[in-house]
């Protein structure tokens, strides 16, 4: 089970979670793969060269073939001019790979195990604010006593928690529905409503 907690980090009671989902062995060989994936998909993969044909200059034979005692050359984009182009250089493209669905949520749940026997979970009745202003997400957080790296899951987190958690830049609000293995493998503190862990629960046990 896990503590539920109120404001001020006082313990009400606690949620039995199942032991098919949350049970077992935390396999974080899988954590890595999904977190690895997760990496790769966020890289923009914009760079990029210039090859002979895109860089800059004439393509005219800069002097005769023979005769001159000079190397023979064919023009000045050639790969071997300091002007030339680049060979089998890097070109814009995705970094991203598509991991099995089963993969994925088995990592998750991994994480989530994880994170439960280290303690850095919290169930709470309610996570919103009634500004979006960073001092008020502030102070959600200083009752119950999160500090550093923190993530907030709810099933449908308000525009207003989103908005207030902008300024901050080591606390993410993330819908259950889209959390991954990587959110909560980065986060030391997570604080979720009971009916984020209803819906990760249906969601890890198929």
């Amino acid at each position: 089970d896990v503590g539920r907690s109120q404001p001020a980090d006082e313990k009400v009671g606690s949620i039995d979670l199942g032991e098919e989902t949350f049970g077992g062995r935390a396999d974080i060989g899988l954590v890595w793969e999904s977190v690895v994936q997760e990496n790769a998909a966020a890289r923009r993969g914009t760079h990029g060269t210039k090859t002979r044909g895109e860089v800059r200059g004439s393509g005219r034979k800069p002097w005769r073939q023979k005769g001159t005692g000079r190397a023979r050359v064919g023009e000045i984009r050639n790969p071997l001019w300091r002007t030339g182009g680049t060979v089998f250089g890097p070109r814009p493209r995705s970094y991203a790979y598509p991991l099995p669905k089963k993969v994925v949520r088995r990592a998750l749940r991994a994480a989530l195990v994880q994170k439960l026997r280290d303690g850095a979970v919290t169930v709470v009745d309610e996570l919103s604010v009634d500004e979006p202003k960073t001092s008020q997400a502030v102070e959600l957080l200083a009752r119950f006593d999160v500090a550093g790296r923190a993530l907030l899951v709810d099933t449908k987190s308000g525009e207003h928690l989103k908005r207030a958690v902008q300024n901050l830049s080591k606390v993410r609000v993330v819908d259950s529905n889209q959390v991954t293995a990587r959110d909560v493998a980065a986060a030391a503190r997570i604080l979720m409503t009971p009916a984020a862990v209803e819906h990760l629960e249906k969601v890890l046990a198929s």
